[in-house]
């Protein structure tokens, strides 16, 4: 078995120059870079990672907390952050906390006990309080609404409540003037999601229509969620059916549309449908979704390039111009 003094001679230079190469040391330059390369190659020279996880004190891998990866938009997320981590030292470890909060604390307390060096939360259930106790154990980057950068935990902010409002507002201004409103949580502003439900709310202030607690659909997630909700409106009289349904999600958006289209009711004539994510999918369906686009990619770029920085104890300058959400206007509206 090869060793890193057969990789040293055979590539002509110092083992501690090796040494550095394999701590990934930044001044090494790509002359040597590849000498080593080509050296480990044909010696068929494997590091021990343990040994140089050891002398790093660092595991070289990133905790990833989705709410569920069969969610596109967590798909393309971690797509985003993976392509970013494998430029670097690190690996990526995804975990799906399906929204519970004791899921998401097993989670946490992987950085706790040292088996990840940082975590990227892409969701979050418990308060914010808990999540900063664990920060002394290591980075934690937030995905999620702006207002959370007030917790002072590094975040990667979308304006979501902005956001929600001006989705609201441009249903409205169209001529719906009762409109459904579906989230992935529960309807409170403290809990998950609060800060698109306080856009819907604000938004029916301001143009004082009353909040009806029969149009609110809570805990949904997925098509057949969407399917779901489709089905008991579509049980209604239609004097008593909403004329709109803010989806929250396209996948949820893409079962009220297949279902409302099956049972005879048009989209958006007879009721008109709005999603969130614009999801690849969301302008390929029967009748294309009009969404809330979320720059996915940008988002997951951003979120772990701060928590590399944060890693290596180094300052990240968020490009927040590439963090903007905007309305896709389609034919479901």
């Amino acid at each position: 078995m090869s060793t890193i003094k057969d990789v040293a001679n055979y590539a002509g230079l110092s083992v501690t120059t090796v040494s550095r190469y394999l701590n990934n040391h930044p001044y090494i330059s790509d002359d040597k870079k590849e000498k080593i390369k080509d050296a480990m190659s044909k010696l068929d020279y494997m590091p021990n990672s343990s040994a140089t996880q050891l002398r790093a004190n660092k595991t070289f891998t990133i905790g990833v907390i989705v709410s569920r990866i069969t969610n596109p938009f967590f798909s393309y997320l971690i797509d985003a952050i993976d392509k970013v981590v494998k430029q670097t030292p690190y690996h990526t470890l995804i975990m799906q906390s399906y929204d519970d909060v004791d899921e998401e604390m097993r989670l946490l307390n992987m950085l706790k006990q040292k088996n990840i060096d940082g975590i990227i939360m892409a969701s979050l259930e418990n308060d914010v309080s808990v999540i900063k106790q664990y920060q002394k154990y290591g980075p934690i980057v937030l995905i999620g609404d702006k207002s959370l950068a007030k917790s002072n935990i590094p975040t990667i902010g979308t304006e979501q409540e902005q956001a929600t409002y001006h989705a609201i507002q441009f249903l409205l201004n169209k001529g719906y003037d009762d409109i459904a409103y579906c989230m992935g949580g529960h309807f409170s502003r403290t809990k998950h999601g609060s800060s698109r439900d306080k856009g819907y709310i604000r938004a029916l202030t301001d143009n004082h229509i009353e909040l009806i607690a029969e149009r609110i659909y809570t805990n949904v997630h997925t098509i057949e969620d969407g399917k779901h909700i489709a089905s008991n409106i579509i049980d209604m009289s239609p004097k008593s059916r909403p004329n709109a349904i803010f989806a929250g999600s396209d996948e949820v958006a893409a079962g009220i549309i297949q279902t409302l289209e099956a049972n005879s009711l048009s989209v958006p004539s007879d009721v008109a449908v709005m999603g969130y994510d614009n999801q690849p999918f969301s302008s390929m369906i029967s009748v294309p979704i009009t969404t809330v686009a979320q720059p996915v990619e940008a988002i997951g770029y951003e979120a772990t390039h701060l928590l590399m920085n944060l890693l290596d104890d180094k300052s990240y300058d968020i490009d927040v111009d590439k963090l903007k959400l905007k309305i896709v206007e389609r034919e479901s509206v």
